[in-house]
């Protein structure tokens, strides 16, 4: 799976939240100052290309919705980054944002309770 960009990635979590969208819907969930409708355009095409967003037609237009799920795109983003800072470790990723956070003994129970709760 591709990796996006910042503005692929703005667009693509609008698209999730909203499940599909035109393009001037995309614009009005996007915060000041909005981006010009060619430039949304081109990047919801760019994540066509890339398989995350498909369209239908609709009238004169087109609807975009996602055909990547966000958790199957975070999942992946999740992966690349441990396996790119913490050389595949989630205990030395887990080290870092502990000490890079200033993370309590008590934060770090809940995230255990948290995890074995899913178990």
């Amino acid at each position: 799976m591709k990796q996006l960009t910042k503005a692929e990635e703005e667009i693509m979590q609008i698209l999730w939240q909203l499940k599909e969208a035109n393009v001037a819907t995309i614009i009005e969930e996007m915060p000041e100052p909005k981006p010009a409708y060619n430039t949304v355009s081109t990047i919801v095409r760019i994540l066509e290309n890339k398989a995350f967003v498909d369209h239908r037609k609709k009238g004169k237009g087109y609807i975009y919705f996602p055909i990547v799920e966000k958790e199957t795109y975070s999942d992946q983003s999740m992966n690349k980054l441990i396996n790119n800072y913490f050389n595949g470790s989630f205990k030395s990723m887990v080290s870092f944002f502990m000490k890079k956070n200033e993370m309590d003994t008590k934060d770090l129970e809940a995230i255990l309770k948290e995890i074995n709760k899913d178990e």
